[in-house]
């Protein structure tokens, strides 16, 4: 089978929902699931898909599973270049061996975030990590997104370590994924280094915000649930539809925050579907039992999910 052939360093476009992992009993990824969300999430226009982000339980998964995965994904239809894979890992040789199989199997890009088991970095540790990262790969057609969500990592990603990989790498770095959810600090990136980095919001309230900077696209979680509307807001930014569409965000984030984001958005997916088999997650993380999934629905009335806009 020939290589893919080296894409020109373009940023994407459109919403790239950052996918739910499904699980089977023995906590196994589902293979088929997994692809049949894909395809359903492209099938409602979405421009690709982002697996194995913090949504999708990345971190959870061996290299062998996320891998499997991917390559299950494709075979069952899913186009490479409509996938932006989180390929981000606590050991350096995980992260190259992830970032290596997505660019052979011809992926558009890689989500990766800078190494967060060890806090309280300098600059010239992450800028050294992902140089080995890139060097190792040493693939010309690798497109890489660079991820800044503190919170969750306990590392964040400054201006001195992107100025700097840019720099060095200027056809590899792309884009950054900012996932803090502070406006200011998005705003500050794309002040900075937009449109030669783009830069993409992870809180999708902030998005027709971006939109006018500059910015082209979204990888959302809320997109596995509302994928025509978190696209519009990409997308049509300064439509009639956009206060009310970014009201219906905010209502739905609202409702599902006391739930916690791993467990709300696989217990909207077992409504949707009727599928209690959505609710599974990897632990440590803890999903909804049959309890908690009565009690989201009982949150979620009068919320009425629409497959035409939605």
């Amino acid at each position: 089978m020939p290589a893919p052939e080296i894409q020109t360093a373009v940023p994407f476009r459109g919403t790239w929902p950052a996918l739910l992992t499904p699980l089977q009993a023995d906590l196994a990824i589902d293979h088929a699931r997994f692809a049949a969300h894909a395809l359903q999430l492209l099938a409602a226009g979405c421009g690709g898909v982002t697996p194995f982000g913090t949504t999708g339980e990345g971190t959870s998964f061996s290299v062998a599973e996320r891998i499997a995965a991917l390559e299950a994904m494709l075979a069952a239809g899913v186009p490479a270049q409509r996938c932006i894979v989180g390929t981000f890992a606590a050991a350096l040789p995980d992260a190259v061996a992830l970032t290596r199989h997505a660019v052979a199997s011809g992926c558009h890009g890689c989500l990766v975030l800078q190494p967060f088991y060890y806090k309280g970095l300098g600059d010239a540790g992450i800028v050294d990590y992902f140089a080995r990262l890139i060097d190792q790969v040493g693939d010309a057609r690798l497109r890489l997104y660079l991820y800044h969500i503190p919170q969750i990592a306990g590392v964040g990603l400054s201006h001195g370590v992107v100025r700097a990989l840019k720099s060095r790498y200027p056809e590899t770095i792309v884009g950054i994924k900012d996932s803090a959810g502070d406006l200011a600090h998005a705003l500050a990136l794309a002040d900075a280094f937009m449109p030669g980095v783009r830069i993409y919001v992870g809180h999708e309230l902030h998005l027709p915000i971006l939109a006018r900077r500059g910015s082209t696209g979204a990888i959302s979680g809320v997109a596995n649930l509302l994928p025509r509307t978190v696209s519009a807001l990409v997308e049509q930014a300064d439509a009639a539809e956009t206060p009310a569409r970014l009201a219906r965000v905010g209502d739905l984030l609202d409702r599902l925050r006391p739930f916690g984001a791993f467990a709300a958005n696989k217990g909207v997916m077992a409504l949707h579907s009727g599928d209690n088999g959505w609710l599974r997650v990897r632990p440590p993380l803890q999903g909804l039992d049959l309890a908690g999934l009565e009690r989201l629905r009982t949150a979620l009335e009068g919320f009425h999910f629409d497959p035409v806009t939605d």
